[in-house]
């Protein structure tokens, strides 16, 4: 610090450097295009291949959530016409499953009073025999022919065949459910065989090649 002045006078204080006031145009200029251009986002090119390593920058989505839009389209209610439609077509390729198993067996398609091991077992065991009640319809038509002619011993003859008929009928019937109830007492002691006799049967009455579901076994061949 210096004095200034004479010898006991106080001293004097150097002022500042004094700066150049600013133009008042910098001050108040606007700014340049460049200048407001916000800067420029880094340029990614969204098809070059993501690296199975990195990172997917987003959380993996619920599978509640990724189901969502497929369930709204499926769930759509459909108009009476298109659901006529769609029943239609659904009960169509059922009955044609049906009758392809009715020709194959396949137990997935069978209809219910034909479906289960019980009631295949029947089937087997009638259409492995020789039964008189499958020729009970032609029988019966050759002896309804007789019946009608007016001739009385024709008449006579054609009844006492309907009674050899009805006789050998019941003999046969009898020895076939009380032999189909004792193998199935044997072989499937633990499942209901309610119903399996009369529905083997109503089969014999069947001619062999027109039963349903069609006989996959031979005759004499054992079930």
């Amino acid at each position: 610090m210096r004095t200034l002045g004479v010898a006991g006078s106080f001293p004097v204080r150097p002022s500042p450097m004094r700066r150049d006031p600013l133009p008042l145009g910098f001050v108040f200029r606007s700014r340049t295009k460049d200048e407001k251009a916000p800067a420029s986002a880094p340029v990614t090119d969204s098809k070059l291949p993501r690296d199975p390593q990195a990172p997917k920058g987003r959380p993996t989505p619920k599978r509640s959530e990724a189901q969502g839009p497929r369930r709204s389209v499926t769930n759509t209610p459909l108009s009476r016409k298109d659901a006529a439609k769609r029943q239609r077509e659904t009960r169509r390729v059922a009955l044609q499953k049906q009758r392809e198993a009715m020709d194959s067996g396949d137990e997935r398609y069978l209809p219910v009073r034909d479906k289960g091991r019980v009631r295949k077992f029947a089937r087997d065991y009638v259409d492995s025999r020789r039964v008189v009640a499958e020729w009970f319809l032609p029988a019966a038509v050759v002896i309804l022919v007789f019946s009608m002619v007016r001739v009385g011993a024709l008449q006579s003859v054609a009844l006492l065949c309907w009674l050899l008929l009805i006789v050998l009928i019941v003999a046969d019937s009898l020895r076939l459910a009380f032999g189909l109830r004792k193998e199935l007492n044997t072989r499937f002691p633990d499942d209901r065989h309610k119903g399996a006799v009369a529905y083997a049967l109503m089969r014999t009455l069947q001619m062999r090649r027109l039963r349903l579901p069609k006989p996959q076994v031979k005759r004499g061949e054992r079930p």
